[in-house]
C-alpha cells in the first residue's frame, strides 16, 4: 500500500466510525474496544477493485505474530477482507499508534486448535459463530515483514 492511495473503510457504519476514531487518535480511542478486548486495523488490497480496504478486527498474539479470526459473525461466506488477503497476502496493520507491513496466512490445521483457543479466550462468541455456519472459520496469522 502506498501512502498516496485513498483507503476505503468498512461499509458497516459502526466499524467505519471505530476506524475513524482509531486513526485520528493513533489508537488511543479504539485499540481497547471493550475491557480486555483489543483491536487492530487491517488493510488489504481489494481483489477486484485493487483499492486498499480497511477494517477493524479483534486480535490476539502468538509469539511475535498477530492473530485475527475470519468469522463474520458465523455468516455462510468468508468476509471480504479474508478473500482479499487470499488473493494478495501483503497487508498493512495498525496496532495502537504503530503501523507495519505484514504477510497474512491461514493457520495450518496443526496450528489452528491452539490459535483458535487463544482467540476464543479473548472473544468467546467465536465458538457460537462456528456453530452457526457450515464453513470452517479461519484463524489468520499476520507475520510482520
Amino acid at each position: 500500500m502506498t501512502s498516496s492511495e485513498q483507503v476505503v473503510d468498512s461499509p458497516t457504519g459502526w466499524v467505519a466510525d471505530h476506524i475513524r476514531r482509531y486513526v485520528q487518535t493513533g489508537g488511543a480511542d479504539g485499540h481497547e474496544w471493550r475491557p480486555g478486548v483489543f483491536t487492530l486495523l487491517l488493510t488489504t488490497r481489494g481483489r477486484r477493485s485493487g483499492k486498499p480496504r480497511r477494517t477493524a478486527l479483534i486480535y490476539g498474539r502468538d509469539g511475535e505474530d498477530y492473530l485475527v479470526v475470519a468469522s463474520q459473525g458465523g455468516a455462510p461466506e468468508h468476509p471480504a477482507w479474508y478473500r482479499n488477503l487470499l488473493a494478495d497476502p501483503v497487508v498493512e496493520v495498525q496496532v495502537g499508534a504503530e503501523t507495519f507491513t505484514a504477510r497474512a496466512r491461514t493457520a495450518t490445521p496443526q496450528e489452528k486448535p491452539r490459535m483458535w483457543a487463544t482467540m476464543a479466550a479473548i472473544w468467546p462468541a467465536y465458538e457460537d459463530y462456528q456453530t452457526k455456519t457450515d464453513r470452517e472459520i479461519p484463524v489468520v496469522v499476520l507475520e510482520r515483514d
